[in-house]
């Protein structure tokens, strides 16, 4: 396990895309997560929320300083580079690829990673880490931030509408679960600092609670891959002895 600092800068971007990341699917950050802090959330919620505080733009922020001994910035940018290729399908995904200043930065969505049944409507969370990565020789700088939940409302996926078995449609003033016509947009965006654990009395505390632990997970993942592909490349052979 890597020891995360909290870093009190939020880094800019230009605009936000949703792209398929396949660093792990979130059925199986959910197996990973209750692996590492187990399958009460209110509670690993908890525990983590106390470790961690947000930095200067309320953003859950993490970073990794990773050593790679013997490798030189160029050599580390390559590595960095194909695994960043490789892993984000959508070329969009790199909204910044600078060799020269040694910074990569991805904006990657993971969806579906908490939801929760209400009485009229079905929301599920999603959320778009922004993964910034500056190279040097001999190391690496892995920076991941994440400000808002990303919800996606069903109108008529609550409780109420499951037990109606002729349920008709409620208009057009929410997104329907199904509806792909436009990826980037979502009905709300919560903001993790106005949500449990960092506020206790929270009308989403238990959904929440999942989705900071998931989102917790996934920046361990993260690092976890980007350790990986410095160490010993993308498939394992990726060294200059060929």
């Amino acid at each position: 396990m890597f020891q995360l600092c909290l870093l009190g800068v939020v880094f800019a971007f230009c605009g936000t895309t949703i792209v398929r990341a396949q660093v792990m699917k979130a059925a199986d950050l959910e197996k990973y997560a209750k692996q590492k802090y187990g399958d009460k959330w209110l509670d690993a919620a908890a525990t983590i929320g106390a470790g961690v505080t947000l930095d200067k733009n309320q953003s859950l922020t993490y970073q990794q300083v990773i050593e790679a001994p013997g490798k030189t910035k160029q050599q580390l940018y390559v590595a960095l580079n194909y695994w960043v290729t490789a892993t984000f399908q959508d070329k969009q995904a790199i909204t910044l690829n600078d060799k020269e200043a040694g910074c990569i930065i991805v904006t990657s969505s993971l969806k579906g990673i908490a939801e929760h049944i209400g009485t009229l409507n079905k929301y599920a969370v999603s959320i778009t880490p922004v993964i910034r990565l500056d190279i040097k020789d001999n190391k690496v700088r892995v920076t991941y931030t994440v400000q808002n939940y990303d919800i996606l409302t069903d109108v008529s996926g609550g409780w109420f509408g499951l037990a109606n078995e002729n349920k008709t449609s409620l208009g057009d003033s929410k997104r329907k679960a199904d509806d792909k016509t436009n990826a980037n947009l979502y009905d709300e965006k919560w903001e993790i600092a106005h949500h449990y654990p960092f506020v206790e009395k929270d009308a989403q505390k238990r959904t929440c609670a999942k989705a900071l632990v998931m989102t917790h997970a996934y920046s361990n993942a993260i690092i976890d891959k980007v350790e990986e592909a410095i160490k010993n490349g993308l498939v394992g052979n990726d060294d200059d002895d060929w």
